[in-house]
């Protein structure tokens, strides 16, 4: 009897620990484990592959990753008499001799990401970090391909401390999971827009005509000059450029605006044609 007791002692000891381990593995106010790789090769460095099982507040990622967000003014001479069916994705008229955009800062060293459609055909583009004089700069078109509809541009990062946003894994995105967009809509620079991922592996086609897939839908507000920005998750990391929208209306200016379809670039597309475009190590 008393070996019995002891062994049923014993177990009840080891099922308590094991209770106990299984509820501090499980506590949601657990430290997140990160995982963080930081690629470069000489003088450009980017971060990217990060893995986080954090959760941001919607407060905390605008803080976080708004400094890595750009305004971008493409100027082209335009052409006269455009037709509607030559807009961009967003509505603006190809005609307009202006376009405005959003970027994302990859690099401390002034590479920046976009859509293609933000800067084609234009003959100057400038590139504004906060709205201030001071920290405006003219960027280069680095590299582009209309039919992934995704350009990288490059200013010059002397006298800036830039804030590059890290390139998330897509991959584990899920419908459901917190959705975030920080742009330039309506020339409005640094507006934070919240929702959730809508869905995944949608498809779209590129200025080019070409199929994009593995898209992801999200039903934060996109309007024009959204195009280029990021689409965050909850742990601030990029998931996807925020690209098109589907839209029943439009502005005086025949620009669509949100009806909470947006379409975002999947964050691996973007990092393939980094590595294609040869701007990364």
């Amino acid at each position: 009897m008393r070996h019995a007791k002891t062994v049923a002692f014993l177990s009840a000891v080891i099922g308590g620990l094991a209770v106990v381990a299984a509820i501090l593995l499980a506590h949601p106010f657990a430290a997140p484990r990160t995982s963080v790789v930081v690629r470069g090769g000489g003088t450009t460095a980017f971060a990217s592959d990060t893995t986080s099982t954090g959760s941001l507040t919607p407060r905390e990622i605008y803080e976080r990753d708004a400094p890595g967000v750009v305004s971008i003014r493409a100027t082209s001479s335009g052409t006269a008499g455009a037709s509607a069916s030559s807009s961009t994705p967003f509505g603006e008229a190809a005609a307009a001799k202006t376009d405005t955009g959003a970027g994302i800062v990859v690099s401390a060293t002034g590479m920046i990401v976009t859509n293609e459609h933000v800067v084609d055909g234009a003959s100057s583009i400038t590139v504004s970090l906060d709205g201030e004089a001071g920290r405006t700069r003219s960027a280069t078109l680095v590299a582009s391909d209309r039919a992934r509809d995704l350009a990288v541009l490059k200013i010059d990062p002397s006298g800036l401390t830039l804030h590059p946003l890290t390139l998330g894994n897509s991959a584990t995105t899920e419908v459901g999971d917190g959705a975030y967009a920080i742009g330039n809509p309506f020339g409005l620079n640094w507006t934070l827009t919240t929702g959730v991922v809508s869905a995944l592996n949608r498809q779209i086609s590129s200025p080019a005509g070409n199929a994009i897939n593995h898209v992801i839908q999200t039903d934060a507000a996109l309007n024009p000059g959204n195009s280029g920005g990021p689409l965050i998750n909850g742990s601030g990391q990029v998931i996807g450029v925020n690209s098109q929208i589907i839209s029943g209306s439009s502005t005086s200016s025949g620009q669509g605006g949100s009806s909470g379809v947006g379409f975002a670039i999947p964050s691996s597309a973007v990092k393939s044609f980094l590595r294609h475009a040869g701007v990364t190590p």
